[in-house]
């Protein structure tokens, strides 16, 4: 069997996440894509959004979608939590099972970086999206799709108090106002 593994912040979820992920699938004949939030990036800054509402964002986008499923494995561990031990984690659980690690692009500059990242090259394959579709500088299988949607752009829209309207899904709209996220000024 073959899956998928996207980690992110997913601060919040959006549409470019949920069609990447399906590209990917497709294009790569993935029978699932696990998605993972991350609890925090060494390499960005910490979410705005809570672990909580995060989790509860993705498994609204994700509703009703089977081949989506979603792990909430980092936010259980205590910090620092690594990439290499949630891909060892769900290899546990996903026996024989040929794992794509799903990264953007703007992850590569610093995954040689990454905690064990000779390990984790090992046993992963990774998968890079593109969603400038300005062609890479790198050696990774590509996911190209110019999809111009950003969570910083979403938080900064709800502050401004801008629509969001089809950048994400309804659901998690919903959830931004219901908890009155991101309105504070984004930098």
């Amino acid at each position: 069997m073959k899956i998928g593994i996207y980690g992110g912040a997913f601060d919040p979820v959006h549409h470019g996440h949920l069609i990447l992920a399906r590209e990917a699938r497709e294009m790569l004949g993935l029978e699932k894509i696990i998605f993972v939030p991350a609890a925090v990036s060494p390499f960005k800054e910490s979410p705005a959004a809570s672990a909580k509402l995060r989790l509860s964002m993705l498994q609204a986008a994700i509703e009703g979608e089977n081949a989506f499923v979603l792990d909430d494995c980092e936010l259980r561990r205590p910090p620092p939590s690594y990439t290499l031990d949630t891909v060892e984690e769900i290899r546990r659980r996903e026996v024989d099972s040929e794992i794509y690690y799903l990264i953007g692009e703007d992850n590569v500059p610093t995954l040689a970086k990454w905690h064990r990242f000779t390990e984790l090259e090992k046993i992963v394959r990774f998968v890079v999206f593109d969603r400038t579709n300005t062609g890479t500088k790198h050696d990774y299988p590509s996911v190209h799709r110019r999809i111009d949607i950003s969570a910083t752009e979403i938080r900064k829209r709800v502050a401004a108090g801008q629509s969001i309207r089809y950048f994400v899904p309804r659901a998690v709209a919903e959830i931004i106002g219901r908890q009155k996220l991101y309105q504070e000024q984004v930098k």
